[in-house]
């Protein structure tokens, strides 16, 4: 039963689950919360995954009498196991790699290309542009010079502190593991519709934050004016993702029941696999 009930909960999550959040736009309004939420739904069907595959081989392989059908099907539910969690490894090991050495190269870059400007390291660059370089050590906000000609005082403040918005609350570690689901399962799973979401989720958060500081008005026009110009690759641009739907957000209101609701629906995500694996082997001990 449990690991029927697994299987089940893996595939929910996997498949249709996130299917149905990113045609539900409802949930942006409270964008903290559905992050949480997409993070629970990814971590909930890994651990429903891999806890199907440990129940078979408990229960196979342990709990029964041993005999050459148990111990073949205990032994295909670990080769499984160890094929996500393989994957899984793998794929952050390659997309860890690869977006580290583009940001340390980046960063070598803009020391050779860029002057220190207010908040920001300035681009020569005629194109509107402004963007974050993420790390643990040496993160960059960046502005080109065609952005401080267009932009008033108030409205670079405003992509400023979007971008440290993004820095602040290391947006790109959760990016990061989204697009390591998406590298490891591109087919199997709706690892492209999390991702898009989460990316508009991390942009929305980042926007709000800078409302705070300059009010909507002026980040929606400074978001227009970047609009023509493309942050580079592993780098968080302003002005990158669903500008349209941003726009219509920046204004939005609190709804404290939906995130409640969201949040208690994110613990339960995560509190149900884990306890369909840990109380039955609890049980087996006793």
């Amino acid at each position: 039963m449990t690991t029927l009930v697994l299987g089940v909960l893996a595939v929910l999550l996997a498949g249709p689950v996130p299917s149905l959040m990113a045609r539900l736009p409802r949930l942006r309004r409270t964008p903290r919360a559905a992050m949480l939420l997409w993070q629970s739904v990814a971590l909930g069907a890994v651990l429903a995954a891999v806890g199907t595959g440990l129940s078979l081989v408990t229960d196979h392989a342990w709990r029964r009498a041993p005999d050459p059908l148990g111990w073949a099907i205990a032994g295909v539910a670990l080769a499984l196991t160890s094929m996500v969690v393989g994957r899984l490894a793998l794929s952050g090991h390659r997309v860890g790699t690869t977006l580290r050495t583009l940001r340390r190269r980046h960063r070598e870059q803009l020391d050779l290309l860029s002057y220190d400007g207010p908040g920001a390291q300035v681009l020569e660059h005629d194109v509107p542009v402004a963007y974050c370089v993420p790390g643990m050590q040496g993160a960059r906000v960046v502005v080109s010079a065609g952005a401080l000609q267009r932009l008033s005082d108030v409205e670079i403040e405003a992509v400023l502190a979007h971008e440290r918005a993004h820095l602040r609350a290391r947006h790109d570690l959760v990016l990061e593991a989204f697009s390591v689901l998406h590298r490891a399962f591109p087919r199997w799973v709706s690892s492209e519709a999390a991702l898009g979401e989460v990316q508009l989720l991390a942009e929305v958060l980042a926007d709000r934050a800078a409302t705070r500081v300059s009010g909507p008005l002026p980040l929606a026009r400074a978001l227009v004016t970047l609009a023509e110009g493309r942050a580079p690759q592993a780098a968080l641009g302003a002005a990158g993702v669903a500008l349209v739907d941003r726009v219509r957000l920046l204004d939005g209101d609190d709804h404290p029941v939906q995130a409640a609701l969201l949040i208690l629906l994110a613990g339960s995500v995560i509190v149900a696999p884990t306890a369909f694996v840990v109380v039955p082997w609890l049980a087996a001990l006793a």
